[in-house]
């Protein structure tokens, strides 16, 4: 098994899909990033960038000899633009997939009912416990630990307390911190951890005054920080219509926390669907005045840890 961690990106845009000529380099995807940790797959949210994702895991089955598909998919929060990809993908409509499914409560309700909402008529007209793959769904929070392999189909969720919890280096650790920095339930933001390497995934959460102290702590030297950057300052400032509140970063925001927990990449992400591609290629540019080892998420990036 190699030692290397592969982070790929299928959608980046935050709010609503954006397809068209102003956003051919960028993508217009909504949010869902892949990763690969040996024999693992991790994939976070369901935007409509998981549609793509579904054809292509569906290929690499295929090529594989049809071996069935396992992956564990966790669920940063349950607005729309992060789950309206989940009904169109391919590998929850194989009896043969195993799909572990997690994210957070919301409100008095459990990731299954929330997510099954999502799917009833007339919304759409297949419902969750009708697709044929075996689903796995489960709350996760703050106080748990998850603990995926060494058996591709060996997800467990621990009490981060628990006496007992297995040591292996082949084991992806996910840790969660719940940010309230996005209206109205907050958002999980996660840690994904294997040999040695980690990704911290922030997306959809906004900064304070000298930061968010607590996410800072949770990122401590990540190798790699995705972290929400939707909106310019002035845009995030304008008095005409300032998005202060909305539960989104800029890419100072951003800057900051990686400054801050000391990451050795920072990748700006959920963009702001009305910005083009020149927009976005002008804020790349000017984090990296700052922070130079910044990229901005475009569909089709990939990085290895």
């Amino acid at each position: 098994m190699p030692d290397t961690m592969t982070i790929r990106f299928w959608g980046v845009r935050g709010s609503y899909p954006v397809p068209g000529p102003r956003t051919v380099r960028f993508g217009g995807n909504t949010a869902c990033v892949e990763i690969q940790a040996g024999d693992h797959t991790i994939i976070l949210d369901a935007g409509t960038g998981i549609i793509n994702l579904g054809a292509e895991l569906m290929r690499r089955s295929r090529a594989n000899g049809g071996h069935p598909l396992t992956a564990t998919i966790l669920f940063s929060h349950m607005h729309n633009d992060h789950t309206q990809g989940f009904p169109f993908f391919d590998p929850a409509y194989v009896g043969a997939s195993t799909l572990h499914i997690l994210g957070p409560k919301v409100f008095e309700s459990d990731l299954e009912e929330t997510l099954s909402h999502a799917m009833l008529p007339p919304n759409f007209p297949v419902a969750l416990e009708d697709l044929p793959s075996l689903k796995i769904l489960r709350n996760v929070n703050e106080t748990d630990i998850v603990l995926i392999g060494p058996r591709t189909a060996d997800v467990q969720v621990l009490n981060i307390y628990h006496n007992e919890i297995d040591q292996s280096p082949d084991l992806v650790r996910v840790r969660t911190y719940h940010s309230y920095a996005h209206p109205k339930s907050g958002v999980n933001i996660y840690s994904i951890s294997w040999r040695g390497k980690t990704i911290v995934y922030a997306t959809d959460t906004e900064g304070y005054v000298q930061s968010d102290q607590r996410l800072v702590k949770f990122a401590k030297e990540a190798d790699l920080l995705i972290h929400d950057a939707q909106y310019r300052i002035e845009d995030y400032t304008n008095p005409a219509k300032p998005k202060q509140g909305w539960g989104h970063s800029t890419p100072e925001m951003a800057i900051a926390v990686a400054q801050a927990c000391n990451a050795k990449q920072l990748v700006l992400f959920h963009h702001e669907p009305t910005y083009d591609d020149a927009t976005i290629a002008e804020i790349e540019a000017r984090a990296r005045q700052v922070f130079p080892n910044t990229l901005a998420a475009h569909e089709g990036l990939e990085i290895q840890l």
